[in-house]
């Protein structure tokens, strides 16, 4: 009978094996955006509503998309495209309430847009994706496991994520009680502050989320200690009679308040 002995697999042959799994590539992506009936709105709006009252569900949906696409990241665009068109919806009802110029309020859409969402959302996330990679993933414990990473596309998707129900609280809510979170006096200088520190909180308890659900991570927990800076932060602000709503609205707006 011959020896039924094995070799090891070489760095070479793991390596080769984890370039060989599929990676989400912004080509088949961007494609996407561009034909709406490819993209799944019905499930789009579902995560939406369960990132606000439920978004471990979401994060469950997660693992079943890596099972059956084999990739964390989001393949469909649809997310993004509609957090695009409900942010043009909210800062056309901001400029139409409190803006003068066509011109400026123009200005602050791109900038609004461009700014707070997208490029601040590259920026997040390469930041995050570059600090989990190279800080929080756990050491494979032999040769034979292939070494995950966190994919960019994730990270972005995880900002998103974590972007809408700030997107609520702090446009579509703030807009309605805005004519109260600008008057002068201590209740609107607490409730903008509070509205605030809600909406950063709760960012920053979903990007803990969305890297925790990530099996090969470790340590995530540091994604939760900026909401123990915005908390101790928060009653700073309000006893010293700041005011973030009067201040962001004076600063993007021609009407000044």
């Amino acid at each position: 009978m011959l020896p039924t002995t094995s070799k090891p697999r070489s760095s070479s042959s793991t390596s080769s094996s984890s370039s060989s799994r599929p990676n989400p590539t912004w080509l088949p992506y961007l494609r996407r955006i561009i034909k709406w009936q490819q993209m799944d709105i019905e499930y789009t709006f579902w995560q939406m509503l369960h990132l606000c009252t439920s978004p471990k569900v979401v994060y469950q949906h997660t693992k079943y998309h890596k099972q059956t696409k084999n990739q964390w990241a989001r393949d469909d665009p649809a997310f993004v495209v509609i957090c695009s068109l409900l942010m043009t919806v909210a800062t056309l009802a901001y400029c139409a309430a409190y803006d003068h110029s066509t011109a400026h309020a123009f200005f602050v859409f791109f900038s609004v847009l461009l700014f707070h969402f997208l490029l601040t959302g590259v920026f997040l996330a390469t930041f995050c994706w570059f600090l989990t990679n190279s800080y929080l993933r756990e050491e494979a414990p032999n040769s034979y496991v292939v070494e995950q990473r966190v994919e960019w596309m994730y990270a972005f998707d995880v900002h998103c994520n974590s972007f809408f129900p700030l997107f609520v609280l702090l446009y579509v809510i703030h807009y309605f009680l805005s004519p109260l979170l600008v008057a002068h006096g201590f209740i609107p200088v607490l409730l903008s502050n509070l509205l605030f520190m809600v909406g950063a909180s709760y960012y920053h308890y979903l990007n803990f989320l969305g890297y925790d659900v990530l099996p090969f991570l470790e340590r995530t927990t540091f994604f939760l200690y900026p909401i123990g800076v915005v908390i101790v932060l928060s009653p700073i602000l309000i006893l010293s009679g700041f005011n973030p709503s009067r201040y962001f609205m004076n600063m993007y707006f021609s009407r000044q308040i």
